[in-house]
């Protein structure tokens, strides 16, 4: 039986982490042994993919080679760690997949990569496979900016490149991934990220208990 396939999307600061380590210690609960992923980052290649794309100047790539450097780390972490785990029957949780393509380079850039091109890398690049479930934490821009801001204090390198954007990419990036759970709400969830730790991780076990039937 093929596994299932959760990822968390969100904007910056909303707490995927966190989450997604709290699920993974409630699936092992459940006797289910789940695979983390990330985007970018979780291969060889993709770890120096995310070096590219998440440190350094925020004007140093346009919108379309960004969108195309995320392709290629979502190409590999498919090919390399998602897909075989799938077929061996695990469950794989992503922070972050093509979500976050989509409400970065669309709607955070003022829509400068068209749909027509990101429907098309997708086709090119996971054909119709789709997350079983997708889990949207839902933030004010300016408190998951502070949250990222002070998590960054902590970190030997400093991923801030979409961090250093204006304030209304933030709430671009936002509307965009509302936009995409309204879209398809038979695959997204969106989850009030604002509460505590504990809510929001009872909230997400609920949808994950309701969704997935655990």
């Amino acid at each position: 039986m093929r596994g299932r396939f959760i990822t968390f999307e969100g904007g910056e600061g909303c707490g995927k982490s966190t989450q997604v380590k709290l699920l993974a210690a409630y699936l092992k609960e459940k006797g289910i042994e789940p695979l983390l992923t990330k985007e970018p980052g979780s291969t060889p290649e993709g770890q120096v993919l995310r070096q590219l794309l998440v440190t350094g100047d925020k004007d140093k790539f346009d919108a379309i080679s960004e969108c195309l450097l995320y392709y290629a780390d979502r190409r590999c972490n498919l090919t390399k760690v998602v897909w075989p785990a799938l077929e061996q029957g695990k469950w794989v949780i992503s922070d972050r997949y093509a979500d976050s393509t989509e409400a970065y380079q669309y709607y955070g850039y003022d829509k400068r990569v068209s749909h027509d091109i990101l429907s098309g890398l997708y086709r090119i690049v996971a054909g119709d496979f789709k997350p079983d479930l997708t889990i949207i934490l839902d933030i004010e821009p300016e408190v998951g900016m502070r949250r990222s801001f002070a998590k960054a204090e902590t970190m030997a390198v400093k991923e801030l490149r979409f961090e250093s954007r204006q304030l209304e990419f933030h709430h671009n990036l936002r509307r965009g991934f509302l936009e995409i759970a309204a879209r398809e709400p038979e695959r997204c969830a969106v989850v009030n990220a604002d509460a505590d730790i504990e809510t929001v991780h009872h909230k997400i076990v609920e949808i994950v208990q309701q969704r997935l039937e655990i």
